[in-house]
């Protein structure tokens, strides 16, 4: 089981925050670099980001900003294996992070070594792994893939005979299984956060608001899942907050989401999908520890200091990337679109 670190926020006075984010702007200029920050960051970095001509977004099209960024350097607000991703598409460029020990539960619960002996023992399968695993992983795998685009792979070579292996998300694996009827072995796989919402807590709340939608991630069990209006990635469902005519939304995924939420619908109430059972001392607990080590002070000391550099070994990355660009490749020769909206 993954050792998982409290949940500490930054906390800043005002005066503080406006210097360190008119430093932070500076900086960026300075360093020829460019802020991209994931969804389930803090509302100042994704604020920032968003101020500075940088992107906020999933992991998948942080990455792919990167690229299309014309700055040298490129700071990933998120966890390890984006700034991973984000270096394996974009080998040319310097990729910093305010924390390197920002990891990801999926991530740590999908060790290269032990999941190629995995892969090894089932050589009859194409092995698909989840946008959320280490840069050897994704080496490892025949096609990597974000929550958005999962089922629509999965139901392509399906189509073809193959049986798969899928990796790490147990859950996601499960909702992408049963909406395809593919023949998929599961690696066992879960996010701390999204495996904690609990059925039984929504239930309640929609006794309590009738007129709610319940927006769902699919990393979430399948009873969680099974109580959902809306099923989706990140990106997905911020446009369905947007879209939706409910004016109360029950959302389960990292409460990190919020920010953008309200900006897409300002005029909406939100209410996190509770964590806790009955009794618990915590209703809803939905935040990414790791997430929760990015912020402002330690993003201006990684740009006044150059450190916390992500490496990847080019080898890995070649192999990496290969996974990546099939993806890439099916969505475009399938008209998916998924600029802006791939979905960790």
């Amino acid at each position: 089981m993954t050792d998982v670190p409290p949940v500490v926020e930054e906390a800043l006075d005002p005066i503080e925050r406006e210097q360190l984010r008119a430093r932070i702007k500076s900086l960026l200029v300075e360093r020829d670099a460019v802020l991209v920050a994931h969804y389930y960051t803090s509302a100042d970095l994704q604020q920032l980001a968003d101020e500075t001509g940088g992107c906020v977004s999933d992991s998948l099209e942080m990455a792919r900003f990167g690229h299309a960024a014309k700055a040298r350097t490129l700071v990933v607000a998120g966890v390890r294996f984006m700034g991973e991703t984000a270096k394996i598409l974009n080998p040319e460029k310097r990729v910093l992070m305010p924390d390197l020990h920002a990891e990801c539960s999926l991530d740590l619960s999908c060790p290269a070594d032990d999941f190629s002996r995995f892969c090894d023992a089932h050589p009859d399968r194409v092995v698909v792994v989840y946008a959320n695993t280490s840069a050897a992983v994704k080496a490892r795998a025949d096609w990597m893939v974000t929550s958005s685009i999962a089922v629509k792979v999965a139901a392509y070579l399906h189509a073809q005979g193959k049986k798969l292996i899928w990796a790490p998300d147990r859950y996601l694996g499960d909702y992408v299984q049963k909406a395809t009827g593919a023949d998929m072995l599961l690696w066992q796989g879960s996010c701390v956060v999204h495996e904690r919402f609990k059925a039984e807590g929504i239930r309640d709340l929609k006794a309590q608001y009738p007129e709610a939608a319940v927006l769902v991630h699919p990393e979430s069990p399948a009873s969680v899942i099974g109580m959902a209006d809306v099923v989706g990635s990140t990106t997905q469902l911020i446009r369905a907050a947007a879209e939706l005519p409910n004016p109360t939304l029950i959302v389960a995924t990292d409460n990190g989401i919020f920010h953008k939420m309200r900006l897409a619908a300002p005029d909406k109430v939100f209410i996190e999908a509770p964590t806790g059972g009955r009794g618990a001392t915590c209703i809803s607990c939905a935040h990414c520890p790791w997430m929760a080590m990015n912020g402002l002070r330690k993003l201006c000391r990684v740009l006044e200091m150059g450190e916390n550099e992500i490496q990847v070994d080019p080898a890995i990355g070649a192999k990496a990337v290969v996974s990546i660009n099939r993806m890439l490749q099916f969505a475009g020769q399938s008209g998916i679109s998924i600029a802006g909206r791939s979905g960790d």
